[in-house]
Parts: structure tokens; C-alpha cells; sequence
């Protein structure tokens, strides 16, 4: 009987989404009910989705609420809509893969390659396809893992993961994003702590997404803050190279961007973002 607008609702949606006691059908059910119940227009931004719609600018990113009306009306496909909310079933990963699969061979023939006939580029399209699918982006398709959390046990010092390998894919070229995350957090007083391989399976999650360096700093460091809840700041950087400035455009070899997101202590304290760049300089 408790009212959908006595809390927020976008932590509501989140409680019910990492429910480990549902499934991702049975999660997807409650979804439905929550958003049909809906008579006011209260909005929840899609954070979900992290780095694909996250910006700085709430009012520009793409609301979950619109994209479920969209699948409601029948405006996009059920497999478009469980893509979004990162549970797609095998059945539609098969069918992604297909329909993709056609797509690829069709924009090599537009390109005037004879891929047909090529021993080597027969399967092609279809390598792409599940490439993708299960690789490249597997974040889009995949839910996050588990996260474990214990205890800080009163710890209030900073935790600090460096040189965390990151492949991803830039979304403007579709080039290669290779290098170095360093990720870093303060536990609040009444905070939990993770397994530290949990920080490399959020680095893997969203890197496995396709973005631009800028937007998957930002995505990493939003999980990282909600995942640690009343955490006294974050900060998470990104060293990496980018194929797309090497292999097209001005072709230079060798050049690297880094990208920071600190919020909190790491922001306003001194000390605390000195500590966590002193950090990251045992990595270079």
C-alpha cells in the first residue's frame, strides 16, 4: 500500500532491479507494474543506462520512462526495450546477431566489397555481428555482475585500485580505446566497502559499451558512488589511447587522453585528491 511517490523514485526502480532474489523476468514484471501505475508525470533519469544517456545535463538524457511508452505503443521492438534495460534473453541475442549480421554484409557490399566470394570474408558479417554482441559491447546486453559489500569495519581512509585494464570502443568511430583505469573511493561512516575485483568488473561493464572517453569516466564514477552508499567522495581517471587518432584522421601513433571525475572529498579537500593523484603516479 506504500505510495510509489514516498520515496524517490529512481531508488525505488533500483531496489527492485538488484533484487538478487528475482529474476531478470521477474524484475522486468515489477518494472512494468511500477511505471503503469504512474499517473503524474515524476520522471527517472536514465542513469541506468550509465554512459549510453548519463551527462552532466539532466534535462538532455533519455528518460526510461519514455523509452517503456515507446515499446508500449509499439514503436520499437521488445528486443530493443530488453537491450536498454540490459536483459536480453539468448533468444534475442541470436536474433541481434542475425538481423545484425545482414546489416554488416550489406554496408560491405555498399562499399563495393565482393565479400561473398572472398573465403575469408564469408563469415564475416556474422563474426562482426557476434563480435559485438558478446564482446565489444557484451555491457549493453549483460547485466552488471553481483557486487559484493562488507563492512568497512570503521575504515575511513581512501581505497584505491590502480592500473585497471580497459579495452572499450569509442562510439564516434567505432575504433579501439585502450588503457588504465584508476579508480579510488571514501567510505562514510556507515558505509560498506567491495571486493576489490568488483571495481574491475564495473570498469569492464560499462568500458564493454561503446562511448566517448569523457562520458565513460563519468558512468564508472556514478556506479562506483551508488554502489558505495554515503561514501565521502569518488574519483576515478582514465589513461588511454585511441586508435581512431592513430589509424585515421591526423594518424598519430603513441598520443594518450586522460579524462578525471572526483566528487567529494577528492574534490573539495586538498589532501585528499594530492593522495589519490600520488596514487596514480605509481602507475606511470
Amino acid at each position: 500500500n506504500e505510495s510509489l511517490y514516498d520515496n524517490d523514485l529512481y531508488s525505488k526502480i533500483i531496489k527492485v532491479l538488484s533484487n538478487s532474489n528475482s529474476s531478470h523476468r521477474e524484475k522486468l514484471e515489477i518494472l512494468y507494474i511500477i511505471i503503469d501505475e504512474m499517473e503524474s508525470a515524476q520522471k527517472m533519469r536514465s542513469r541506468m543506462r550509465g554512459d549510453m544517456f548519463e551527462s552532466e545535463n539532466k534535462e538532455k538524457n533519455t528518460d526510461l520512462i519514455e523509452i517503456y511508452h515507446l515499446y508500449k505503443e509499439g514503436k520499437i521492438s521488445k528486443k530493443h526495450f530488453h537491450s536498454f534495460m540490459e536483459i536480453t534473453t539468448k533468444e534475442e541475442k541470436q536474433e541481434i546477431i542475425d538481423d545484425a549480421a545482414r546489416h554488416y554484409g550489406n554496408f560491405l557490399t555498399a562499399l563495393g566489397v565482393v565479400w561473398e566470394l572472398d573465403p575469408n570474408s564469408a563469415d564475416t558479417p556474422r563474426r562482426v555481428a557476434r563480435a559485438y554482441v558478446n564482446d565489444l559491447w557484451a555491457g549493453r546486453y549483460n547485466p552488471m555482475s553481483d557486487i559484493t559489500a562488507f563492512p568497512s569495519d570503521g575504515y575511513d581512509g581512501i581505497v584505491f585500485e590502480g592500473g585497471i585494464p580497459l579495452t572499450s570502443m569509442c562510439s564516434h568511430h567505432h575504433q579501439t580505446i585502450m588503457g588504465n583505469v584508476h579508480v579510488a573511493y571514501i567510505p562514510g561512516e556507515n558505509s560498506n566497502v567491495i571486493g576489490l575485483s568488483k571495481l574491475n568488473r564495473v570498469v569492464e561493464h560499462f568500458g564493454r559499451r561503446g562511448a566517448i572517453q569523457e562520458q565513460l569516466t563519468v558512468a564508472i564514477h556514478h556506479a562506483i558512488d551508488e554502489l558505495i552508499e554515503n561514501n565521502k567522495g569518488v574519483a576515478v581517471m582514465i589513461e588511454a589511447t585511441h586508435n581512431c587518432v592513430q589509424c585515421r584522421g591526423v594518424k598519430h601513433g603513441g598520443a594518450s587522453m586522460k579524462t578525471a571525475k572526483l566528487s567529494g572529498a577528492f574534490l573539495d579537500d586538498g589532501n585528499a585528491r594530492s593522495e589519490f593523484y600520488q596514487f596514480v603516479k605509481g602507475y606511470n
